[in-house]
Parts: C-alpha cells; structure tokens; sequence
C-alpha cells in the first residue's frame, strides 16, 4: 500500500529576508513498506522526522531524494495526485482545522461532494463513515459543541467518507485529554478491524502502539528500531536511550524481571501482567 525507498527530505534554512541559508535533513534514507490492510505505528520523539515523512504519503511533501509510492504510485507524478491524495487520506493533530461545516453531517459530505459523488450516495456515505466512528446520533450537531475526540472522529468520517484505501493519522490525540485519545485510537482500530482500512499511527504516546501489527521508531530522520510492539517494546533501555517512554504496564514488568521475578518480556497490557504474575505464583 504504501513503500518508501531510500528516501530523503531536507528543508530549506532562511534568513529573516528569506533568502537560503543551507539545508536541514529532516528524514535520512528511510526505505519501509506497509501492506493493505495492515496497522502500522511510527513513533519518535519531537523533530525525530516522523511528521515530515507522513506528508509524504499524501504528496504534501515532495522527495528531496529517494520515492515513495502509495498503491503503486510514485508521489512524484502529478498525473498521479489527485488519486493518491483519494487513497491515502489524512488526519492532523487540530481537529478544527479540518471542520469546516456548519452541521456535523453536512461536514462529512463535503469530501465526497467535491469529488463529483451523486448527492443520494453522499448520504449513504455520510451515514456508513458516521456509524463507523461512532458519531451517526450526533450528525444534526454543530461541530462547536463537541468535545475535542468528539471532533477528531468527525474529521476521521470525514475522511472515510471519501473512501481512502488508506489513513494517514499524523498525532491525531496530541491536543487531546486521554478519555478522547481512547475515543480516536477505537476508532482507528475499528476502522482497521471491521473496514479492513490501511492506518499508519504517527504518535509519540506509546500505549497508543501496542495493538498495531508493526511500529517503526523513527530518530534524527532514520528508522532506528522496527518490529511488533512486543519486539519493539522489549528493548527498553534501547528506547530509554532514544528519549522515549515505554507504555508503563511494560516498564512495570521490566522492573519485576530486573527485580529478579521470572515473567515475560514484552509484557503490553494490565491483562498480560496479571496473567504473568498469577502464571509464576502457579494459580
């Protein structure tokens, strides 16, 4: 669905005037591929270069060196564009930059009515990416008056509604509070579980990584560590080194095991620990 190769992206220093004044390398060589269907969470910390190599995918951004293709596509072909930017849809941190209906519904329906889809079917559409995001009671609803998650999964049908292969969620709960980061990251599971849609999750809030199918950790613009969250998360002071956290169940149980309790490593839910823990004590 989506492959980079050997990709490079430098952005342009300026002086005050404007003019150039050399060159900062914001992604380095970065070769990586995600298959249809797959969940795949990119982590790092600020400026590690994850954002910039997310614009990549829906062509905001173009190579400086390398190719990125999405569903076979070079980004680098403006023949290409308008396709790619359908296939691969995108969600950003500010939910109110990307709102601008009046009435829940009516927002929804813009992408498809600007892409020419018969009005009948943009209502069946408006509904179907609605009830996909658990938002179809509040579609009479001004986007005002809706709670921060509330407004992030309205952006999310938005998008649906256009019917993308692919969702490209770069920090989408970075300006939320956590009961509305849980609201995003079910409905981007759902939207992977039951809609078989590609997500790629840009994040640095690692609970919100332990149920993709693989993360890459991103840092000074390379991919530094990739795997499973299980693989990934296993390597704590690796992590710990890279500046990152690690979703606190797993820090928990790598402190046990340092502790010298013989349980997994790799531990990523409450439910796992207990389990690990009840396992030792032979219950």
């Amino acid at each position: 669905m989506i492959k980079a190769l050997h990709l490079i992206h430098d952005y342009i220093k300026r002086d005050e005037e404007g003019n150039p004044q050399g060159t900062i390398r914001a992604v380095d060589d970065v070769s990586l591929d995600v298959k249809p269907g797959e969940f795949v969470a990119i982590l790092g910390h600020n400026g590690s270069g994850k954002s910039t190599f997310a614009k990549h995918i829906n062509a905001l951004l173009y190579p400086t060196e390398g190719t990125v293709w999405v569903d076979g596509m070079d980004t680098n072909d403006d023949a290409h564009l308008w396709e790619i930017r359908q296939e691969a849809g995108m969600i950003f941190q500010n939910p109110d930059n990307q709102i601008i209906g009046q009435v829940v519904e009516e927002d929804v329906g813009f992408g498809p009515e600007n892409m020419g889809v018969p009005t009948k079917e943009i209502w069946e559409r408006v509904e179907e990416s609605l009830k996909a995001v658990g938002m179809w009671e509040y579609r009479k609803k001004s986007p005002n008056r809706l709670s921060g998650g509330q407004k992030q999964r309205v952006s999310i049908a938005g998008v649906i509604a256009m019917h993308p292969k692919c969702i490209v969620m770069d920090e989408p709960t970075a300006m939320l509070d956590p009961s509305g980061r849980k609201e995003v990251i079910r409905a981007a599971r759902a939207l992977n579980d039951v809609e078989k849609i590609t997500i790629l999750l840009i994040t640095h809030y690692m609970e919100e990584a332990i149920y993709a199918d693989r993360i890459f950790v991103m840092d000074a613009g390379k991919v530094a560590m990739q795997g499973t969250p299980r693989e990934v998360f296993s390597r704590v002071e690796e992590l710990r080194a890279l500046h990152l956290d690690v979703p606190q169940v797993t820090l928990l149980a790598h402190e046990l095991r340092r502790a010298g309790l013989a349980i997994p490593e790799g531990i990523l839910t409450k439910e796992e620990l207990a389990e690990a823990l009840l396992l030792r004590n032979g219950e």
